[in-house]
């Protein structure tokens, strides 16, 4: 039996089932729906000699072009999906819900299958993302200079049961020149970001504020959607200031000894806006191993650059909190007590 869904009840109801993207590697590296596997009907190359046929030939000869490549590869597909299914189910889809994923869906209706299909495909759910980043969540944004354990204190206001959106998390990325050291895997395309993120903010509440860390428009490479992008710099801020030395010492221990090469680079990368000397002094610490000094370097740096970020925020709705300690479970637990209409 084969049925058609809408994209609500298609995530709904595909959460612990196998779901195939069908479409070609290459769409689906650009953006899927999280959790889909690829399972490609065409690969790249097959899939640009079916669109020239159409447009040079006719229909017929891309549909016979096409079952000349799909063809050969049915039972390969019948064999990866049977004990990969649950209950039978198979979800699937292909771009706007044509011929490439009614064909898996014959092919596994035939072997006995429950076939969901997405209407519309990938188009509809890449439209239901934009509706839902485009809803009018309660963000309250997380602030304070390079050092100042934001990225923590989000996490552990998520443990504390708050709403949160962890973006470097989403985006792969630490959000600074600095960023990608550590990191295991590349970063997402733009458009799996905003699938990503779209998917989080599917699970909130609108009644219910969510906390953001402060970000540039960009992290790595990522650039964030431009409507979410406006929000948070109208967002209410609460800013978290620690001491310079405290900064300094959670540096070292976020990028000390694990990562010299990686420094280096990072180090090099902005040569032209720390300036020749600092930039010589940075290198010279690195070579002696002295990561506190290249972290009293490079903060001066980054100090400066948020300081002026903030003078140019949009939302003059920000509340100042000081701790002389980083101690990341007891300013969560402060933050959380705060009331969005009273005292920000």
């Amino acid at each position: 039996m084969i049925h058609q869904l809408d994209v609500q009840d298609f995530l709904e109801l595909s959460t612990g089932h196998l779901t195939l993207d069908v479409r070609s590697e290459g769409e689906y590296e650009q953006g899927r729906i999280p959790g889909a596997i690829n399972l490609p009907l065409f690969n790249n190359l097959e899939r640009q000699m079916v669109g020239t046929t159409y447009n040079q030939k006719s229909k017929r000869d891309a549909i016979l072009l096409g079952l000349d490549y799909a063809g050969k590869k049915m039972s390969d597909f019948a064999r990866f999906v049977q004990p990969r299914t649950r209950d039978n189910k198979v979800f699937l889809h292909c771009w706007r819900g044509g011929m490439r994923s009614e064909s898996m869906a014959w092919l596994f209706n035939l072997l006995e299958h429950e076939v969901f299909l997405l209407k519309g495909g990938y188009k509809s759910f890449r439209n239901h993302v934009h509706e839902i980043t485009d809803k009018p969540f309660q963000y309250l944004v997380i602030g304070g200079r390079t050092g100042s354990g934001k990225t923590a204190i989000i996490q552990h206001l998520k443990t504390l049961g708050e709403q949160v959106v962890d973006l470097e998390a989403i985006a792969n990325h630490k959000g600074s020149a600095f960023g990608a050291l550590g990191q295991l895997h590349p970063q997402p395309s733009n458009e799996q970001f905003e699938n990503s993120l779209a998917m989080q903010l599917k699970k909130f509440d609108l009644n219910r504020r969510v906390w953001v860390e402060d970000e540039s428009r960009s992290i790595g490479k990522i650039i964030l959607p431009e409507l979410f992008w406006r929000k948070i710099l109208l967002a209410p801020s609460v800013i978290i200031n620690l001491p310079f030395e405290v900064r300094v010492q959670r540096l070292v221990a976020d990028y000390g000894e694990n990562h010299i090469e990686g420094l280096r680079n990072s180090i090099n990368n902005i040569k032209k806006r720390l300036g020749n000397e600092s930039w010589s002094k940075s290198i010279l610490s690195l070579e002696s191993k002295d990561f506190a000094g290249i972290a009293r370097l490079v903060l001066g740096y980054y100090d400066k650059l948020y300081d002026k970020g903030i003078a140019n925020k949009l939302n003059p709705n920000i509340q100042q909190f000081d701790f002389d300690h980083d101690e990341i479970g007891l300013i969560a637990q402060k933050l959380q007590k705060i009331n969005l209409g009273s005292q920000l």
